[in-house]
């Protein structure tokens, strides 16, 4: 894959992210990367830090890659394969990352047999702790699976899911970021009017859940266990429990995940 070159259809926050991150895993170089937008002064800004072609016509962009990361908002894609249709040929990868679209879309607007990956991120990806839900189209290869895989590894986990699933990785890990956010905030909240200054407060928070989420991850042990591993009877963290519990905290978390998938399906059928 190294001396294959990628074509970045939007610039903005995702695009650029990943970009950084695949540089930085060293699965291209440089000058096999390639963006398009419609803000040039940000394309300028790119180009210096991250040494990329750029360009501010797409079809440019598309004929000189190998593989498309379609990386524009769901409400900008159908123009945007209308005018690419022509040069987007099977030679060509295409993996978007616009949320709610299903691979159908892309395969009906495309020429016949483009390969086509569908691939919901997160913001988290502008660290490289991003965590990715990857479904193949009916054209895609195991090597175009294999592709995607290592894009998206490079700015975070990455996992193969059914597209059926989707919309359920959109409301879990696309929107979860936002979940979470507020915890950190409302965390630290508890602890400044328990006397704390907010930068210490908000410091411990944040390190809490990182560190929470990495005992998840790397022990492989239930939440449950490591939830009981720090339980003590009667002791203060049971009683925090109890308070969490009290307020609905799991119903909330559900409702939340199951409310942002099903808008994705909505977004999905327009």
């Amino acid at each position: 894959m190294e001396n294959q070159k990628i074509g970045f259809i939007g610039a903005g926050k995702m695009g650029s992210a990943l970009m950084q991150g695949i540089i930085k895993a060293g699965i291209v170089t440089p000058e096999n990367i390639g963006a398009s937008d419609v803000y040039e002064p940000f394309l300028k800004d790119l180009q210096a830090k991250l040494g990329i072609r750029v360009s501010t016509d797409n079809a440019v962009i598309v004929r000189e890659s190998d593989i498309l990361v379609l990386a524009v908002k769901p409400q900008t894609l159908g123009p945007v394969l209308a005018n690419l249709k022509s040069d987007i040929t099977s030679e060509k990868l295409v993996i978007s990352i616009a949320a709610g679209v299903p691979l159908s879309t892309y395969e009906d607007a495309l020429l016949e047999g483009t390969r086509v990956v569908r691939v919901m991120p997160n913001i988290a990806a502008t660290v490289s702790e991003a965590a990715s839900g990857i479904a193949p189209g009916k054209n895609a290869t195991p090597e175009d699976l294999k592709a995607a895989l290592e894009i998206f590894s490079a700015v975070g986990t990455a996992v193969q899911v059914q597209e059926s699933l989707m919309d359920a990785v959109t409301g879990l890990s696309g929107s979860g970021p936002a979940f979470i956010f507020p915890v950190i905030e409302a965390m630290a909240d508890g602890a400044v009017l328990e006397g704390m200054d907010r930068k210490s407060a908000l410091t411990l928070a944040a390190q809490t859940v990182l560190g929470a989420a990495k005992m998840a991850l790397e022990t492989g042990m239930h939440p449950g266990e490591l939830k009981d591993m720090v339980t003590s009877p009667a002791g203060t963290t049971i009683q925090g429990i109890h308070a969490l519990e009290e307020a609905g905290i799991r119903a909330a978390f559900m409702n939340a995940v199951i409310r942002a998938s099903e808008r994705s399906k909505e977004l999905g059928k327009k």
